[in-house]
């Protein structure tokens, strides 16, 4: 079964193409390059790894409770339509939801294979050249690793949310080589990062978990060579040109944060858009997951020199200022020592269980002997 049978609205085409514009920059430097952004581009050579084989395909995934949340997480949930819901449907409903949020989740990785991919091409250095060649095939291992998760385990997905559409082809129209950066790298990478953190930490199903943990020891990576490098160059940007990427940032962060209400999946059962809006807005949990969401690109935003008045309001506004001054470097290491810790929870597991059948086959043994 193709991918366009399996989703639950077929797009109009299964080929986006996005114009654009600017130049393929080479450098003729190769002895140069910043030390922090060399490291970084060693331990993305050291830390490749194949998705077929770290993450445990055998488990199983049950689709009607993919994630093992509770339901109270669902905007529909103590509404009248959820009263009216059997125990099928609302089967249904937690599956659709988890294609939704995982399809969200694999367009956004293509997206950023896309805009690596475009880095490499467009930014002047090489030593940043050389990060982004690694983080294109991170990506592509992560589009690989949700694609398959879709298909063979939920087996239905969604086309990509207009909000994200909209994003990823102003980030890819632009001209200038930062701003693959800062639409992929510091908005829809931070934004992914916390999405795919909340779930982590709060889905009961191991297949999900490991996924998302190995996925994010990967993106913590990717956030951190944003941070260098715009960090460095939006040091020589003159007023004006620092207010346009203000702007960009805003508008961005508004679709972000729009992004993730799911208001596809109401409408896939009956209803009406604006009730559907009216039940996201009124969610506690939306209300909490869309504020954390920021908490990787609020301070991530300001750590780069984008903190301009307006840019402040607009953060204020979102009730997201206070992030500013999260301690971002703690965050990241976390998610990177989560990978290792459930890497060492799995593998000591899987030697207790080899130790047991060793035993056992020693115990079969004797007792055949004796006899």
């Amino acid at each position: 079964m193709s991918t366009q049978d399996r989703y639950t609205t077929p797009p109009d085409s299964l080929l986006w193409q996005v114009p654009a514009d600017g130049a393929a920059r080479f450098s003729w430097e190769y002895d140069d390059g910043r030390d922090r952004l060399l490291a970084l581009y060693q331990k993305g050579k050291d830390k490749q790894w194949d998705g077929a084989k770290r993450i445990d395909w055998e488990l199983e995934v049950d689709p009607t409770d993919p994630l093992g949340t509770p339901d109270e997480v669902l905007p529909l949930h103590n509404t009248r339509h959820w009263a009216r819901l059997t125990e099928r449907d609302r089967g249904e409903l937690r599956k659709h939801y988890t294609s939704w949020q995982f399809s969200q989740f694999l367009h956004g990785e293509q997206g950023a294979m896309v805009c690596a991919a475009r880095i490499v091409e467009s930014v002047p250095d090489l030593d940043a050249k050389f990060y982004s060649a690694t983080q294109t095939m991170d990506e592509a291992r992560h589009a690989e690793i949700y694609g398959r998760f879709l298909h063979e385990k939920i087996g239905m997905l969604y086309p990509i949310n207009d909000n994200l559409r909209a994003l990823l082809g102003d980030t890819l129209r632009d001209s200038r080589w930062d701003m693959p950066y800062l639409g992929m790298q510091v908005l829809i990478e931070g934004l992914a990062l916390a999405a795919f953190g909340m779930i982590r930490d709060t889905t009961t199903k191991p297949l999900p978990r490991q996924i998302l943990t190995y996925v994010m020891q990967d993106e913590a990576r990717h956030v951190a060579f944003g941070r260098m490098a715009l960090r460095d160059y939006y040091r020589g940007l003159t007023d004006a040109e620092r207010r346009e990427r203000e702007e960009f940032v805003i508008e961005g962060c508004y679709l972000m944060r729009d992004r993730l209400r799911g208001l596809e999946v109401l409408e896939n059962f009956g209803v009406p858009r604006k009730e559907a809006e009216e039940y996201t807005e009124q969610s506690e949990f939306l209300h909490l997951f869309r504020k954390l969401l920021f908490s990787r690109i609020v301070p991530c935003v300001k750590d780069i020199g984008l903190w301009g008045e307006r840019l402040q309001k607009a953060y204020l506004d979102m009730g997201v200022f206070d992030l500013g001054d999260a301690n971002l470097d703690l965050l990241m290491t976390q998610d990177e020592e989560m990978a290792d810790r459930l890497d060492r929870e799995r593998f000591a597991a899987e030697e207790h269980e080899r130790v047991a059948e060793v035993a056992t086959a020693i115990a079969e043994g004797g007792a055949e002997g004796a006899a």
